[in-house]
């Protein structure tokens, strides 16, 4: 009997695209589980029954003390030994807006010139848009590193996007140098053309137009836009467009999906 990919996807208090997040899953062929936070904070050990561990959107515990932060200090001081023995195991994690929120809360994307994937010293966060309001809306993404696991071509691709906290802001120049020296600055906001430009193409005024980073193992992502909102061809807002340019429904490759199915290989390779 072959072994399937799993995926354990929590939800507290706010969280509103876990549903969406095992449908990707599913259509990537993992079997996606959705699980309350309490439950795995009262039994850490379930953690290991699961290949990927995937923290979804939404506004975990109503954005109180800021985005992602309660829930990321659940984490960090409760789950702290069983998130880095799961890390340890070479298992995936992935985090989505709120999720990437609650990551660099954790420590879990941690400062670039350590030498382990431990949670450690927070150095990279996510503050207010710089428009001062919720943005909504679909942006270009340029694949700047092959490090992560998660994304492995590079390409410019769209995916949508949905939040009033999401820029990207680091504590100093040197943590910036160091992402981008150890290659862990996976997306940025790009234009059309792939270019970095200014608002609406990089929304919230990301420091150096960063959309997404992984830890420096390449298997812990974090990234502000919604994969698992682009995993159907008829997600997307111009689908009809190149219907007519004659491209067929099914030869229509959603860029969220890819994300997944990646997922769904490295785990097939390397943990079943």
């Amino acid at each position: 009997m072959t072994k399937q990919p799993k995926a354990l996807i929590i939800r507290a208090a706010g969280t509103n695209c876990d549903n969406e997040t095992k449908y990707a899953c599913q259509k990537a062929g993992i079997e996606g589980t959705i699980l309350y936070v309490g439950r795995l904070l009262e039994t850490p050990l379930i953690l290991h029954n699961y290949h990927l561990f995937i923290i979804p959107g939404g506004f975990t515990y109503g954005d109180d003390l800021g985005a992602g932060k309660i829930l990321a200090n659940e984490l960090r001081f409760i789950l702290y030994d069983q998130l880095n023995k799961f890390i340890s195991d070479g298992k995936l994690i992935l985090g989505i807006c709120n999720g990437f929120q609650v990551l660099v809360k954790a420590g879990l994307l941690n400062y670039p010139d350590k030498t382990t994937s431990k949670m450690d010293e927070q150095s990279i966060t996510i503050i207010s848009n710089d428009s001062c309001r919720f943005e909504d809306r679909w942006v270009y993404l340029k694949v700047c590193s092959q490090k992560s696991e998660f994304i492995r071509v590079e390409e410019v691709f769209e995916l949508p996007i949905a939040h009033g906290e999401g820029k990207f802001f680091v504590s100093n120049k040197g943590v910036l140098d160091g992402l981008e020296r150890n290659e862990q600055i996976i997306l940025k906001y790009v234009n059309s053309r792939g270019e970095e430009d200014g608002y609406p193409f990089n929304p919230n005024g990301s420091m150096g137009s960063i959309a997404g980073v992984s830890d420096q193992t390449g298997r812990i992502l974090g990234l502000m836009p919604h994969p698992e909102r682009y995993v159907d061809p008829l997600q997307h807002p111009h689908w009809n467009r190149k219907v007519n340019k004659g491209i067929k429904l099914e030869d229509i490759k959603p860029d969220g999906l890819k994300l997944f199915e990646n997922a769904t290989k490295y785990i097939k390779n390397k943990l079943l």
